[in-house]
């Protein structure tokens, strides 16, 4: 057996009960990712995509991190947004409750916090499972 070993840490949060047009707001998204990527010290490998949906239509944000990924799904027709932080280096527990009640109005955060490669792996012929 191969030891157990931390590649990583991800964030899984769901935020609800959220302000719908800030939702929609692709630069309320942009900010929200500008204040976390500079308070953990994320460097983006390019610009974050963007995609806002028709009409009342939620929005979608990726960026791709020299240390992973940070994305985001908004449903305004839910007051509800999903962000996912996955970083290959360690880093501090972000305050997402306090920064999404302030960013998108959320009344309800709840954060999943998942240490990766964390399981023992059987040993292959090729060195990994």
């Amino acid at each position: 057996m191969i030891p157990s070993v931390v590649v990583g840490t991800e964030w899984l949060v769901e935020a609800r009960g959220c302000d719908s047009g800030r939702l929609r707001d692709v630069e309320t998204l942009r900010s929200l990712f500008g204040k976390l990527m500079d308070e953990l010290g994320l460097k983006p490998v390019e610009k974050p995509i963007w995609h806002k949906f028709p009409g009342e239509g939620g929005v979608t944000g990726l960026v791709a991190l020299t240390e992973s990924h940070l994305a985001c799904h908004t449903y305004p027709e839910h007051a509800t947004a999903t962000f996912n932080l996955y970083c290959c280096r360690t880093r501090p527990d972000w305050d997402w409750e306090s920064n999404l009640k302030e960013a998108i109005d959320a009344t309800e955060v709840s954060v999943t916090r998942i240490e990766r490669g964390a399981s023992e792996q059987a040993e292959s012929a090729g060195g990994r499972a």
